[in-house]
C-alpha cells in the first residue's frame, strides 16, 4: 500500500511540476517550420505600405533562408491573438500591444526598434496627437489656449484600445486631468469606451487612418491618432509639425482612406511623445535560432543603409520609415517598455 500511494504522490508532482513549466507560455513546444507568417496591423496593411512590408520580408528570409508569408488584418485584437497563440511568428506592433501579448504569453518578445534621428533609443518615439477640425478650433480654446476641458460632451474617436498612441496614452492624460475635477473623480479607463460619462458617443477607427477620417467626415468632433500612421496622407500647412496648434492638410493624391477628403485640414490641440513601436516574435513559434539572425540582420548596419526600409525623408516613396539623421533599428529589452505598463497600473 505505501509504495502504491509513493507512486501516486510521484505521480502527483511530476504531473504539477510539468504544469508549472507550461504556464505562461501558450505555445511551448509549437513547431518551428520553414515558413515564417509576420502578422501586420490595420494601419500597416495598406497597399500603399505594401513596398515597406516587402522590404521587410525580403531581409527577413535572407537572414533566415525562409519563405515569407504577410497576413494584413483590420482589427488589432486580430492580429495581437494570432501571434499569441503562435499562428503568427513576427509582427509590428505598438508599445501597448505588445505588453499585452507579452502579458498572455512570455514567449512573446521584443527583436528591435527603430531608433530615433540619433541613432538611439535615447529619442525613438512618435508622437499621440489629438486633433479636432481647423473650422472648429475655437471651440476647443479658453482664453485662447487650446484645453483638454473643452473635449466633454464631445464626439470622440479612438483608435483601438489596444493601441497605444490612439488609445492608451491619450486616455491616460485625460484621466488624470479631469480626475482633478470633482465630478469626475471616479471617472475610469473604461468610462471613455462608450459615451454617456465624458463623452457624448465615442467611436473606434480600428486604424490611426480610420479614426483620423472620423475626425474628417465629421463623424467625430475630437479624434486621436498618431504622426507616423498618417505622415503619408498628409503635409503640414502651417506652424511646426508635431506642436500644438500645427495645421495639416490632406494631400490631393492621399490613398484610400484619405481620398475621400483631400484638401481637409485639420489642427492639434494636444501632443503626446510615445515610446517607438517594435518588431516582436513568439520566440517558440519562430524558434530561437531565426529569433537571434533576426535580431542580427535587422540591427546591422546594412539594413540601416538600405533605403527600401529607411526611405530618404525627401522621398516620394510611401514608407514605414524614414530617415533624416541616424536612423536604425536597435535591439531592445522587455524593461524599455516599463513606462507604457505604469500607465495600467
Amino acid at each position: 500500500m505505501k509504495k502504491k500511494l509513493s507512486f501516486f504522490v510521484i505521480l502527483v508532482v511530476f504531473g504539477l511540476f510539468l504544469t508549472a513549466c507550461s504556464e505562461g507560455s501558450a505555445t511551448e513546444g509549437a513547431e518551428v517550420d520553414d515558413v515564417i507568417d509576420i502578422v501586420w496591423y490595420p494601419n500597416e496593411s495598406g497597399e500603399d505600405l505594401k513596398s515597406s512590408r516587402d522590404a521587410i520580408g525580403e531581409v527577413i528570409a535572407e537572414a533566415t533562408g525562409k519563405e515569407i508569408d504577410h497576413h494584413l488584418t483590420t482589427d488589432y485584437a486580430i492580429a495581437i491573438e494570432t501571434l499569441v497563440n503562435g499562428n503568427a511568428d513576427l509582427a509590428f506592433m505598438g508599445a501597448q500591444g505588445y505588453v499585452e501579448a507579452s502579458n498572455k504569453n512570455d514567449a512573446v518578445q521584443p527583436l528591435a526598434v527603430p531608433t530615433g534621428p540619433s541613432g538611439t533609443l535615447d529619442d525613438a518615439m512618435y508622437h499621440s496627437w489629438l486633433a479636432v477640425n481647423i473650422d472648429d478650433q475655437e471651440d476647443y480654446k479658453v482664453d485662447g489656449e487650446f484645453s483638454i476641458d473643452t473635449i466633454q460632451d464631445k464626439k470622440f474617436s479612438f483608435v483601438s484600445t489596444s493601441s497605444t498612441s490612439g488609445f492608451k496614452v491619450p486616455s491616460s492624460s485625460i484621466l488624470e486631468h479631469f480626475n482633478e475635477k470633482p465630478e469626475y473623480t471616479d471617472l475610469v479607463e473604461e468610462d471613455l469606451m462608450e459615451g454617456g460619462k465624458l463623452f457624448s458617443q465615442v467611436l473606434f477607427g480600428n486604424s490611426h487612418q480610420g479614426s483620423a477620417v472620423n475626425l474628417l467626415t465629421n463623424s467625430a468632433d475630437v479624434a486621436a491618432f498618431c504622426d507616423t500612421c498618417v505622415d503619408n496622407y498628409v503635409e503640414i500647412e502651417k506652424g511646426e509639425e508635431n506642436t500644438v496648434g500645427a495645421v495639416y492638410r490632406v494631400k490631393d493624391d492621399a490613398a484610400e482612406p484619405f481620398n475621400s477628403v483631400t484638401g481637409s485640414e485639420f489642427t492639434l490641440m494636444s501632443v503626446t511623445p510615445v515610446l517607438n513601436a517594435p518588431f516582436v516574435a513568439n520566440v517558440d513559434a519562430l524558434g530561437q535560432a531565426d529569433f537571434d539572425k533576426l535580431v542580427e540582420k535587422f540591427t546591422s548596419d546594412e539594413v540601416a543603409n538600405n533605403e527600401q526600409i529607411f526611405v530618404p525623408e525627401d522621398s516620394e516613396q510611401s514608407a514605414l520609415f524614414s530617415k533624416s539623421g541616424d536612423e536604425r533599428f536597435a535591439p531592445v529589452e522587455d524593461s524599455w517598455f516599463e513606462p507604457i505598463r505604469e500607465l495600467s497600473k
